[in-house]
């Protein structure tokens, strides 16, 4: 999915702030946006949180019943995976290698741009109810290039504990080991405490130190050191952690997100990610231009969509 951006430059993890000793948690409220005809709450990247890890883009979408329905044009990808969690719905994923994969709740697409993919997405006709979370992986400089790909995952490790029931969408989390390909220490999980529970739930969970986290409530609300998120408020943790608190209330599905800082710099335009302008801005001419870079989607009879300006 695509909106303007503006660019965004990020050389390392800027840590939460302290107060008599104690680690401070950042409280990161979303920007509401339009993609596709549907509104978005984005999460990152922001002026106050560009990155986690290698996780650069976050938006969660709906849950949507009336309005138009999802539907957005051929547009390019460089040097990043694009990572959609569906919950409710169905959208329909074509890209420029041929692909045509209807993704459906509890499962993940995820497409690996590396040096130059196009794609569309488009609801499933008689599924206008839509929730989901969209993502973007940076690749790490020495991936930038890979060739492009596409996967698709049905099925995904699963447990409940606590009554929250858990879901690995990527990395591993103790015992569990989710099949998604990625090219640096990641990890994505998702918690939900079904609505039916009736008391909130507290759970302690372990972390990685070399990792930053941060949590999403996607519903309901949740409490971490003893401070309440609701409403895509995103929680960044910051990094050196080796576990976290945590209390759900019932109908609380939370996204956890984490993975080691990008030791590269790391620029976001449009729909690209880089490791420089001149790479972006190449990137963008050659979409213009329609470049064989890039290739076309078949199936899609709608425009190509355009970028803005560059700004340097």
């Amino acid at each position: 999915m695509s909106e303007r951006q503006s660019p965004q430059f990020y050389g390392g993890p800027r840590e939460c702030p302290s107060n008599e000793g104690r680690r401070q948690i950042q409280r990161i409220l979303p920007r509401i946006s339009d993609v596709g005809g549907i509104p978005v709450a984005r999460a990152i990247p922001q002026k106050d949180r560009r990155l986690i890890g290698p996780w650069c883009f976050l938006d969660h979408i709906g849950p949507v019943t009336d309005g138009p329905a999802l539907d957005v044009g051929p547009h390019p990808h460089i040097g990043l995976q694009t990572f959609t969690w569906m919950l409710e719905g169905e959208i329909l994923h074509r890209d420029s290698l041929g692909s045509a994969q209807v993704i459906s709740p509890g499962q993940v697409n995820l497409m690996t741009a590396g040096y130059g993919i196009a794609h569309t997405e488009e609801a499933v006709p008689g599924h206008r109810r839509v929730h989901a979370a969209q993502l973007w992986i940076a690749l790490p400089l020495a991936h930038k290039d890979t060739q492009p790909r596409f996967d698709h995952y049905p099925t995904l490790p699963r447990w409940t504990e606590a009554g929250v029931e858990f879901t690995l969408l990527t990395g591993q989390w103790l015992e569990h080991q989710a099949p998604v390909l990625h090219f640096s220490p990641i990890l994505g999980m998702d918690l939900y405490l079904p609505a039916t529970a009736e008391t909130p739930v507290s759970l302690s969970l372990p972390l990685q130190p070399g990792f930053e986290y941060g949590l999403m409530p996607m519903e309901g609300q949740f409490s971490v050191d003893d401070e309440a998120f609701s409403d895509n408020q995103l929680a960044y943790l910051g990094l050196g952690r080796d576990c976290v608190e945590l209390e759900l209330q019932p109908g609380c599905r939370l996204l956890l997100l984490g993975g080691e800082p990008l030791s590269d710099a790391v620029s976001i335009w449009w729909n690209f990610v880089g490791h420089s302008k001149e790479e972006i801005a190449e990137a963008q001419a050659q979409w213009l231009a329609e470049d064989p870079r890039f290739g076309t989607v078949p199936g899609y009879r709608g425009k190509r969509l355009v970028p803005p300006p560059l700004p340097w």
